[in-house]
């Protein structure tokens, strides 16, 4: 039988270009997306690919999927989790229902579906958990704080089950950590602050307007989508598989300081597996 994976947030970017990947390696991918119909239309000549209506941050959604999962093939290899989005405002600008609906799906939605696919992974006695995360997990960035926020929150939740989830339920634990991705600044993230009042006039202009143009001359050659999937592609079939792993060269250059001394992250997450666990 070959390899079953689920992935979240799959209808476009890192998520969709892993599907078609896996795909394409006689994976049976169930990807999530909440465009149902159009992705199947568009996608619906691809073999071994099913697209499945998923929205993370309501928890009966994801319930339905992991049940179909179960009923359809008994076992699930890999759950993705990878439906996020990027939120580029200071915190004394951003409405707080703005602020909730980011931790909604970067957080809670990651906690909604790692809770439902939990007890099938335990059924089939091994499995891997990966959540995209971002360098914006590991270092902190201007009028990026609250999307910092949710990626930080995100790494604490997973490295923490990475301290007993291998030994306890034979099940790894790893955190995707790109850089900037080709069109996902320009199409996403200042596309959201367009329909959500545009760039503001105030006192923090001055730095959005710095931030901006250095991302812009930082990130001339952004990461494509695809190459991401690549690395994905080669990290579940690490025979030992890190805690952390940037997708490029470049995302390992901005967080090298704070990774220098332990750049997997398994240092870490051993010391205290010992220390606390004894194991």
């Amino acid at each position: 039988m070959g390899k079953i994976i689920c992935i979240t947030g799959a209808s476009t970017g890192i998520g969709l270009s892993t599907a078609l990947k896996f795909a394409k390696e006689g994976w049976t991918v169930y990807a999530g997306t909440r465009n149902l119909e159009r992705d199947q239309e568009l996608y619906r000549k691809v073999d071994n690919l099913k697209f499945v209506e998923l929205e993370v941050t309501k928890p009966e959604s994801i319930g339905r999927v992991i049940d179909q999962i179960e009923q359809e093939q008994g076992t699930l290899d890999v759950l993705f989790c990878n439906a996020g989005f990027g939120y580029l405002r200071a915190l004394g600008q951003a409405p707080m229902e703005e602020v909730h609906r980011v931790f909604d799906t970067n957080v809670y939605g990651v906690m909604h579906t790692i809770r439902a696919a939990l007890p099938l992974l335990r059924k089939t006695g091994y499995g891997h958990i990966v959540a995209t995360s971002s360098v914006g997990g590991l270092v902190g960035q201007p009028m990026n704080e609250i999307y910092c926020a949710s990626k930080f929150a995100l790494e604490g939740l997973l490295e923490s089950m990475a301290t007993y989830y291998k030994p306890q339920f034979n099940i790894d634990i790893s955190l995707l950590e790109p850089g900037a991705i080709a069109t996902e600044f320009n199409k996403t993230v200042l596309g959201h602050i367009a329909d959500t009042g545009g760039i503001l006039e105030d006192e923090y202009k001055p730095v959005l307007d710095a931030y901006r143009a250095t991302f812009l001359q930082r990130n001339t050659e952004p990461q494509t989508a695809d190459s991401v999937a690549e690395v994905m592609w080669d990290l579940v079939h690490m025979e030992v598989k890190p805690l952390r792993i940037r997708t490029s060269e470049q995302a390992e250059k901005f967080v090298s300081r704070k990774v220098s001394t332990d750049p997997t992250g398994l240092e870490g997450v051993l010391s205290t597996r010992k220390i606390q666990l004894n194991l």
